[in-house]
């Protein structure tokens, strides 16, 4: 039992960075600048762990439908994505995405242009990428695992706190920000980092140039 607790947290931090990897990696192409496209401080993205680790529960052991994995793949990550928004409008007055401007888009929490890659990605985790990671964790000792997972798990719930606390600093300043704001939001938090930071100010006082990078530029 342990063992495959141990499993299921470790496959969740990996689909969760390579999740940030994808969300930073399209933001780049698009934008042409770094943007950190989570909502935690480090680079993992929680949804794309979320997500991959439902549609392994879901399927379970039916592995013989490509079509049904498919079909359910889109179903758990377009909810879980809605759930996602809706839930952070509420709690801090911002959204991190909308596709209101997309076509056949509901309540611009979710619309079909990122439902059907989801369904692809979904299917392609399970099929390739899963079994793949599986055997790599296995090959890791287990004591070492053990100790592994205790870290990241000390790390993602040290991360969580912090986030929470600052936004809930700074959500007055965000208030009715309805359109995508994730960059907005980032700087914002950033900012208020800054300024009430004892850490920060520690390293600021020792290094007196050193400033947090809010974005890299690939054309400078």
């Amino acid at each position: 039992m342990v063992n495959k607790l141990i499993m299921c947290f470790l496959l969740f931090m990996i689909y969760s960075f390579l999740g940030w990897i994808m969300e930073v990696s399209i933001t780049l192409i698009k934008n042409k600048k770094f943007v950190n496209r989570g909502f935690l401080i480090g680079p993992y993205c929680p949804i794309y762990g979320y997500g991959v680790l439902g549609i392994l529960f879901l399927i379970g052991e039916n592995t013989h439908d490509i079509l049904s994995v498919f079909l359910k793949s889109v179903l758990i990550c377009s909810i879980l994505e809605y759930i996602t928004s809706y839930l952070m409008e509420k709690i801090f007055n911002a959204r991190w995405w909308d596709y209101s401007n997309k076509r056949y888009n509901i309540n611009g929490r979710v619309c079909l242009e990122t439902m059907i890659p989801f369904g692809i990605l979904g299917t392609f985790c399970f099929y390739v990428i899963n079994p793949f990671l599986v055997k790599i964790i296995d090959l890791i000792n287990p004591t070492v695992r053990f100790i592994l997972c205790i870290f990241l798990i000390l790390i993602y719930l040290v991360d969580n706190m912090i986030s929470f606390h600052v936004m809930n600093k700074i959500k007055t300043n965000i208030k009715n920000r309805r359109k995508d704001s994730t960059e907005k939001i980032r700087e914002d938090v950033i900012k208020w980092i800054e300024k009430n930071s004892i850490f920060f100010k520690h390293i600021q006082k020792a290094f007196p140039d050193f400033k947090i990078r809010k974005s890299i530029d690939p054309q400078k």
